[in-house]
């Protein structure tokens, strides 16, 4: 009997010190802002209106969450999930979708990424970064390429670089 005592003791001192100092730690994570989420949306549909472009823009937080979402007068009822999953995508990998592009193309070991639910491995999805911290990502749908819709993602986020502080 004695001896259940002092391994019950034993182990539950064990987890109290394993638990203890992680417990004790609140998590802090930035996050995409809502003003900011709405802004690169009005962004990314300016961006490629200005080149002729009738697109959706999807802008989700750090989780994939969308927080904000613009779609031109005339853009394909595709590009709705279209964009949002290309941000979804970049936002979980929290990578440019070229770049998952690329990496499907070159690696056999990462073509099965295009079976994870809700990734879409087309290029127009963008991280949206506070330093090395993904905050979100916006994600772009209706440019005739994956590399124009980039290309409007990043001007999007350009145009707001100086908010992400």
């Amino acid at each position: 009997m004695m001896k259940r005592l002092l391994l019950a003791a034993a182990v539950s001192a064990s987890f109290a010190t394993l638990a203890g100092p992680v417990a004790a730690q609140a998590l802090q994570e930035r996050n995409m802002p809502l003003a900011i989420a709405l802004d690169i949306a009005r962004e990314g549909v300016a961006a490629c209106a200005a080149q002729g472009y009738n697109v959706s823009v999807a802008v989700v937080d750090r989780a994939g969450v969308l927080r904000a979402f613009a779609r031109a007068d005339n853009a394909g009822p595709h590009t709705v999930e279209a964009a949002r999953r290309k941000a979804f995508t970049s936002a979980s990998t929290r990578t440019p979708t070229t770049v998952i592009v690329e990496n499907v193309q070159k690696n056999p070991a990462s073509a099965q990424l295009v079976a994870i639910d809700g990734f879409l491995v087309l290029g127009g999805g963008v991280p949206v970064k506070v330093g090395n911290e993904t905050i979100g990502a916006v994600g772009i749908g209706g440019a005739p390429g994956g590399n124009l819709d980039e290309a409007c993602a990043i001007a999007a986020i350009a145009k707001v670089e100086s908010q992400l502080k």
